[in-house]
């Protein structure tokens, strides 16, 4: 029986901790398949990102095509898109599909490295984000979306407030960046659900952000609704943190083979 199919589209990260490689883990993990469109090529490790290499819009809309015309998908993940050109050919993709999409923002990896240029924002704000079933910003995300700064739980829902005004259908603010919670707000115009989690001590949290989004979009394509999709992500991320292992001189990896989730 052909398993659920999630699309998605992010870049390479070569240390196997983040990006294409975190999802097609996290996919495999929660019984999905996962198809892949790669925008870019990072050479990078656990200390840091040491190059980018942008593939053409043509390479990407060419993946696009190839696995929707054919596999097709249950769900669209979109991960790095590099730069505006192909954050708009991204978001051509998704309206001509017509299939939820879970959108994760990403801009900056985690050791600090840039991977969207500062144009690639507006198209962000004017045309993916409206068509996202779920967008998944982090804290530094949502500063650069938005202008909103959070420094403390209350202030998640004036973040979310300011996502939901470009049009998603949910937003799942992170609190991951708070000094002392693990709480995320989940929100819609109708709803608002903070998720609250144990701050696991570690700094091996590589590959977090496209791990929980990942898992969302799986648990989509499984048949959940977007709450019960972001409860079982975030129990899913929070074992994969605890299994989470040293590589490298830096910051490891979470661990996707020692989640578990919860319904």
């Amino acid at each position: 029986m052909t398993p659920p199919r999630v699309l998605v589209i992010a870049g390479s990260d070569s240390g196997g901790g983040a990006g294409i490689q975190a999802d097609i883990k996290t996919g495999f993990a929660l019984g999905v398949h996962v198809s892949t469109a790669i925008t870019a090529i990072t050479a990078q490790n656990s200390v840091g990102v040491h190059g980018v290499w942008v593939l053409s819009p043509d390479a990407v809309r060419g993946q696009i095509r190839a696995v929707l015309d054919d596999i097709g998908a249950d769900v669209i993940k979109t991960g790095m898109l590099a730069n505006a050109e192909i954050a708009d050919l991204v978001a051509e993709e998704i309206e001509r599909s017509g299939l939820p999409a879970v959108i994760d923002p990403v801009c900056v990896s985690t050791t600090g490295a840039a991977l969207l240029t500062d144009d690639a924002l507006e198209v962000y704000r004017r045309r993916l984000i409206p068509l996202a079933t779920v967008v998944t910003p982090n804290l530094p995300e949502v500063l650069s979306l938005t202008g909103v700064e959070v420094s403390k739980v209350d202030a998640l829902q004036q973040a979310a407030e300011a996502m939901l005004a470009f049009g998603p259908r949910w937003v799942l603010v992170k609190g991951g960046h708070l000094d002392v919670t693990a709480t995320d707000l989940l929100a819609s115009a109708a709803e608002s659900l903070e998720l609250s989690g144990e701050r696991i001590d570690t700094v091996n949290t590589h590959g977090t952000g496209c791990t929980l989004a990942s898992a969302i979009a799986a648990r989509l394509a499984n048949g959940d609704d977007v709450p019960t999709a972001a409860r079982a992500a975030k129990a899913f991320v929070a074992e994969g943190i605890r299994g989470s292992y040293a590589l490298g001189r830096g910051v490891g990896p979470v661990s996707q083979w020692t989640s578990t989730t919860t319904t």
